[in-house]
């Protein structure tokens, strides 16, 4: 199915829309990329300039050239904020972390102790992982995921019930910070000496926003 299918079927349960829209990363974009609101009196000015324009109070080609401008802004204020390959790897690293939750893979190594914990990705990863205490947020253990085409580690932090999931592997691709809200969960995520990172939870921002950066802010052990 491609998106013109995609699109006549909009008014449909066909699961076959469903699948594409889960797996196109142009559609994923269109349905669950962050969106912003025009600036407000945005639509007045467009409307002013053409009234303008059709009394001939303004030259045309100055009328032209503010038109093109608001318009650009309007569309610049509406556009996603993602890539379509990091809108694609935000959509995998929330359905690992659900996954996660609903199944009983949450660790491959419960552990508190960091030095059980790091030393038990050795032979499973090709790098290793920074596995850090953060104080208030203690450490549950961890587990392998595979992300961007590679293996990746997945390191587990508690906050009274909560579940954070840490992502991290060697990336060559520096992505800026970004932080979004997506089903009722929080992400985060950053770039960091070669190393993508995200990190999820269905805590609030703020907190989420206090454990991000305590982790960052230590050393890794």
């Amino acid at each position: 199915m491609n998106c013109e299918t995609a699109r006549l079927l909009m008014e449909t349960d066909d699961p076959a829309l469903a699948e594409h829209l889960a797996t196109c990363p142009s559609c994923v974009i269109r349905t669950e990329g962050r969106y912003y609101e025009a600036p407000p009196g945005l639509e007045r000015k467009i409307r002013r300039s053409l009234r303008e324009e059709s009394s001939g109070a303004l030259p045309w080609r100055w009328i032209a050239i503010a038109a093109s401008v608001l318009l650009a802004a309007s569309l610049m204020f509406n556009v996603a904020l993602l890539t379509p390959h990091e809108e694609l790897l935000a959509v995998n690293v929330l359905s690992a972390h659900l996954r996660s939750l609903e199944g009983t893979h949450l660790l491959d190594v419960p552990s508190s102790d960091q030095h059980t914990v790091k030393p038990w990705f050795n032979g499973k990863l090709d790098f290793s992982p920074a596995v850090k205490d953060v104080e208030g947020f203690p450490l549950l253990g961890g587990r392998l995921e595979y992300f961007d085409g590679r293996p990746a580690a997945a390191l587990i932090y508690g906050r009274r019930k909560h579940v954070i999931n840490v992502f991290t592997w060697p990336s060559a691709t520096r992505t800026p910070e970004s932080g979004q809200a997506r089903n009722g969960y929080n992400m985060r995520s950053w770039w960091s000496d070669g190393m993508a990172y995200w990190a999820v939870s269905d805590l609030n921002d703020s907190e989420l926003g206090q454990f991000t950066t305590a982790y960052r802010g230590n050393q890794a052990q």
